[in-house]
């Protein structure tokens, strides 16, 4: 079984003003994991969206975007409120945990130097591994997101690495999954799961236009790159 695919309902690392319009072409494409950003819409429009996909029955992501301390802990608040299911991204688990402590939030940060906005992972694999063993010890956090095609080096390594270091916890890799290569190379890695937004909102898969053909695109792609699948 491969990894859960997670559209991502944002353009550029911010939720696309008409998240809600384009949540039911989603759903209808079979898309049952679906996230969107903490910047880019007001909390009001976030809550409702949140509702929406945790209404039709999806798991809700919420990817943090912050470069501060007040501000991460301003958006584990916000995924109290909005009553998501897994918190990502963010690189601050000492801010983070106590907020989100004794809810069923998954919460999975960042792990090595995250840079920037958009994000880029830097450091090496060495250090980005020994940031996720930190991680992974904290209390609270019960999985990671890796910048993985934010990375300048050797990205299929570093996903490995990233992997065996988690074990059975699960490594959503994020950010710049554009072709079916890349999906291929997150399910060998050993990935849980894989964000895809601004590459399938802008059309860059070869498939028809339009959204839908290009989910089931991706959906078909993981079903095909999937080690289950080529056994």
């Amino acid at each position: 079984m491969g990894p859960d695919f997670i559209f991502m309902l944002t353009r550029a690392d911010r939720t696309i003003e008409d998240a809600e319009h384009r949540l039911p072409e989603a759903l209808q494409a079979g898309v049952r994991h679906i996230g969107f950003k903490d910047v880019g819409l007001p909390p009001t429009a976030l809550r409702r969206l949140a509702g929406a996909i945790r209404a039709a029955g999806a798991t809700a992501y919420l990817e943090v975007v912050s470069l501060d301390a007040d501000s991460e802990s301003a958006s584990a608040r916000m995924a109290l409120d909005l009553g998501v299911d897994v918190l990502m991204g963010g690189t601050r688990p000492e801010v983070v945990s106590p907020v989100i402590a004794g809810s069923p939030i998954r919460y999975y940060p960042y792990p090595g130097a995250v840079v920037g906005h958009p994000c880029v992972l830097e450091g090496s694999i060495d250090s980005i591994v020994a940031s996720a063993r930190r991680l992974l010890a904290i209390p609270g956090v019960h999985g990671l997101d890796l910048l993985a095609y934010r990375y300048v080096g050797d990205v299929e390594a570093l996903m490995r690495a990233v992997c065996r270091e988690a074990g059975e916890r699960p490594v959503v890799m994020a950010g710049s999954l554009d072709r079916a290569e890349r999906l291929a190379a997150v399910a060998d890695a050993g990935a849980a799961g894989f964000t895809v937004g601004t590459a399938a909102l802008d059309g860059v898969f070869p498939a028809p236009v339009g959204l839908a053909h290009q989910l089931a695109y991706i959906t078909a792609a993981l079903q095909i790159s999937s080690p289950g699948a080529r056994a």
